[in-house]
């Protein structure tokens, strides 16, 4: 059974809740990063991205993790971070695009991460989890959540909801692009009692995003109990927990630079003996997926191609003895195109390849292919949240790139400190 901790969060001022929160570390560039800081020097990206401001340093050298805690402690001497004075869950309530989306902010136990309590569906890159772990001990907090899943028996999304209807935010920030993002403080006890119950029910967590802030959370811990310096806090790390029914998954589309020596006929005559490629006559590339023509009951495999200004939809049965990852769209891609066709065995590293998150408009797509950037690029339908949770139940791993998960969360709208 899962369990779930409240903690004294560290957060924006009033005054700079509208300035200090950023986009995740692994979102941004160093590069663009630096621009944001050159407009707003009091940015949380001067914590979490302080190779910015060092771009002649090797971003692993122990200077920059220095500075990261240097500028934390400015941060918060300064009065742009304060502390709550008692413990509390928090509520995150995002709203884009005249949607809203409401999950509990808490931490969980690095115990039941190892014990896949909480469990994964994608693998970890050491040299990431070695940055994260750097940091994490460096300033001594989880500045950004890890996205969890849980599966709500009916009662869990709506008492969270309407806990935070029944409140004014403590703090927001807007983006941009104009997304609300809301915090909620949750200090009753008897309201986190009934929370902590609510959760003791339900059998696993899922990790949707974050699995390095998780990995990197659990290395601190295993390196402060080694040292004999480990306090509970070390013991927990910072999480925002979603219904499983209650987000957005989207795919990541595939843009190849070259079809391996083909050209577009050879290709498609050699997609026809692995698939049924049928022409599209319109597509709205105002949208970012394209609507199926084949039936949508998980019984067949659906990717579209678009190719010399041209869309097809690519289809074929689902083998009903596969498991869950062969039963995935992208493993069909990943097998009989890009390694089979093109050549392409590793999609992390390969040049030939690019992935774009499937949010974006498929005009974007659509631009990239027609100025001759890439020959073609394969459009994936979503996977579902429940097909993510079987993935992550038999103890299996994702193909690289296979989900975008909404809403996307920022830090520094609470962090949790290692005391």
């Amino acid at each position: 059974m899962v369990t779930i901790y409240p903690f004294t969060g560290l957060h924006p001022s009033d005054a700079a809740f509208s300035f200090v929160p950023s986009v995740p570390y692994d979102v941004i560039s160093a590069e663009d990063a630096a621009a944001e800081i050159a407009k707003n020097d009091k940015t949380l990206l001067r914590v979490i991205r302080t190779d910015a401001e060092l771009p002649d340093i090797d971003p692993h050298d122990d200077r920059i993790y220095e500075r990261a805690r240097e500028m934390f402690a400015k941060m918060k001497g300064s009065g742009l971070l304060v502390s709550d004075d008692k413990p509390a869950f928090y509520i995150y309530r995002i709203t884009l695009g005249g949607e809203t989306f409401t999950g509990l902010i808490s931490c969980v136990s690095v115990a039941e991460y190892k014990d896949d309590t909480i469990k994964k569906h994608e693998l970890t890159r050491y040299d990431k989890e070695e940055d994260r772990t750097r940091h994490i001990d460096a300033v001594s907090a989880h500045t950004g959540q890890v996205f969890l899943l849980y599966k709500d028996p009916g009662s869990i999304h709506a008492y969270i909801s309407g806990l935070a209807d029944a409140m004014q935010p403590f703090g927001e920030y807007r983006s941009a692009g104009g997304n609300l993002h809301q915090i909620y403080r949750v200090s009753d006890p008897a309201e986190i009692a009934k929370l902590e119950m609510m959760f003791a029910e339900i059998p696993n967590l899922y990790i949707a995003d974050g699995h390095h802030r998780a990995k990197s959370s659990a290395n601190v811990y295993d390196r402060r109990k080694a040292e004999g310096r480990c306090t509970p806090d070390a013991e927990r790390f910072m999480s925002v927990l979603f219904a499983h029914d209650k987000v957005r998954i989207y795919g990541y589309h595939r843009l190849v630079r070259d079809l391996a020596g083909m050209n577009a006929d050879q290709f498609l005559g050699d997609l026809a003996l692995r698939f049924t490629v049928t022409p599209i006559k319109k597509v709205d590339t105002t949208k970012n997926v394209v609507p199926p023509l084949a039936d949508t009951d998980g019984s067949v495999h659906i990717i579209h191609l678009y190719l010399e200004s041209q869309w097809y939809e690519l289809t074929r049965p689902v083998d009903p003895k596969a498991d869950a990852i062969a039963r995935l769209d992208v493993s069909v891609l990943q097998e009989s195109v890009l390694d089979d066709m093109l050549g392409i065995i590793d999609p992390r590293g390969d040049p030939r390849i690019s992935f774009v998150g499937g949010i974006v408009p498929l005009a974007d797509v659509v631009k990239e292919v027609d100025a001759g950037e890439y020959s073609a690029a394969f459009i994936m339908q979503p996977v579902t949240a429940q097909g993510v949770i079987d993935v992550a139940d038999n103890a299996m791993i994702m193909p690289p790139k296979s989900t975008w998960f909404e809403p996307k969360l920022l830090s520094g709208m609470v962090i949790h400190e290692i005391h």
